[in-house]
């Protein structure tokens, strides 16, 4: 492996990680406590991969060491040696690859924000494109979005809109190891619906977003912090959505952080899924705050929604979509909006895991 001091600390440590864990899913206690049943069972999944990876390699170092002992009496065997070597290899790589520094939140469910900004209805139809686009993109790995809340334009766009949006199966990789390169301006060059001359318009709209945690247990919040309006709810959402003062809008005073929710049925369904946006926000919040890596990090999402700050671009005239930060370029814009994101999202991934390697 690339590096065989550290290498055999670290899958030892995860080795017995993944025997207490296993452990203490058979403890049938376990399962009196849901919100501890829960991070177990995600952190057994997040370390599957490696484990899978490593016992493959343990065989495949096995096959190798027979395969060279029995060389010397049949020569049958030393034509698997070449072949042995390089699966041995190829799988110390991707050993090294999965025990390599991550992401501490990527297996985290997220939520995300999508904001109009600078070109008025343009921007706000931008705004609901940009929002379809991740809802199907979520359809697409079956995982399950919720819309918490909509402010919707004449045209029929989002002046802002929130979403949350959960993996329906604990992974290592999960939605915010995904999303997580979203956050910023994202820039717009088409005709607008409203331009009766056909000239080309550039507007922008801003996504923000943050890893949503397990519970909102896990980030204190004083109630005294807070202000609760509720409202009547004026988005769709069936029979009687609008009958009833049953939005909810929560104000953190000590931040000014805003967050509001109405897609629910009930007043008190809507605090709750609130007060988790609420958390998530306090978090993203605490942890720029704490980190001074991760501050710099966060620089990318979005601080004034203008046009000349931006990390996309998508060009309708020549289907083009540009990230400006990693150089990726692609004519097949109508399909990346359709939810074909993976190519665009495996660029920025891979650029992600290059940097955090050579930072090692």
């Amino acid at each position: 492996m690339a590096d065989n001091k550290t290498a055999p600390s670290a899958i030892d440590d995860i080795l017995a990680e993944h025997a207490g864990l296993e452990t203490q899913l058979a403890d049938p206690a376990l399962h009196n406590n849901p919100g501890e049943a829960r991070r177990v069972g995600k952190r057994f999944a997040e370390l599957a991969p490696i484990m899978s990876t490593y016992s493959r390699l343990q065989s495949a170092r096995d096959d190798l060491s027979a395969a060279r002992e029995l060389a010397a009496d049949d020569s049958s065997f030393a034509a698997e040696v070449p072949g042995l070597e390089q699966q041995v290899q190829e799988l110390e790589e991707a050993l090294t690859d999965l025990l390599a520094p991550r992401d501490p939140h990527d297996s985290d469910d997220v939520v995300l924000e999508v904001k109009s900004g600078e070109g008025g209805e343009e921007s706000a139809l931008f705004a609901s494109d940009l929002a379809r686009m991740y809802i199907r993109y979520a359809e697409r790995h079956g995982w399950k979005v919720e819309v918490l809340d909509a402010n919707i334009s004449d045209l029929g766009g989002y002046k802002e809109a929130t979403l949350s949006v959960k993996s329906r199966e604990p992974s290592r990789d999960g939605v915010w190891s995904r999303l997580k390169f979203e956050g910023g301006v994202h820039r717009v060059q088409r005709v607008p619906v409203t331009e009766s001359q056909g000239r080309i318009h550039t507007s922008a709209a801003g996504v923000l977003i943050y890893p949503e945690p397990d519970e909102v247990e896990q980030v204190q919040i004083d109630e005294s912090d807070l202000r609760v309006d509720v409202y009547r709810s004026s988005g769709k959402g069936g029979q009687g959505v609008n009958t009833t003062d049953s939005a909810v809008r929560i104000t953190h005073l000590p931040t000014g952080i805003v967050v509001t929710c109405q897609n629910e049925r009930s007043q008190l369904q809507n605090k709750i899924r609130a007060m988790q946006v609420l958390s998530a926000r306090l978090q993203a919040l605490a942890e720029e705050q704490a980190d001074a890596e991760a501050a710099a990090g966060r620089a990318s999402q979005i601080r004034t929604v203008d046009r000349s700050e931006r990390i996309r671009t998508y060009n309708f005239p020549e289907n083009r979509i540009t990230d400006h930060r990693i150089g990726f370029k692609a004519h097949n814009l109508d399909s990346v909006l359709d939810g074909d994101m993976d190519a665009l999202l495996d660029a920025l991934g891979e650029a992600d895991r290059a940097a955090r390697l050579a930072a090692e």
